[in-house]
């Protein structure tokens, strides 16, 4: 393990630990918390991408999520079937 002052531009060491243990590489980590130390860690959460909801995508784009996340079955199901099916992987 890194000594905690071995790392000065990490303005939070111990999130920056922390994630290090759950496995987050050292840029994500470092990022991550140092966002955290910029905008309070509530906050960091917050922020990001939106995605449409299930009900917006195609067909093909719901197969796609499906192949991704290696559900079988899928290719024969109907929309309303692969949302649930996303839904409650």
């Amino acid at each position: 393990m890194a000594r905690r002052d071995s790392q000065p531009q990490l303005k939070d060491q111990d999130l920056y630990e922390k994630l290090r243990e759950k496995g987050d590489s050292k840029e994500k980590a470092a990022r991550i918390s140092n966002a955290a130390a910029n905008r309070g860690r509530s906050n960091v959460a917050k922020t990001g991408g939106r995605s449409a909801s299930y009900e917006e995508w195609t067909v093909d784009e719901l197969k796609t999520r499906a192949k991704e996340l290696d559900l079988h079955g899928y290719s024969k199901m109907k929309k309303s079937e692969l949302i649930d099916e996303l839904r409650n992987h």
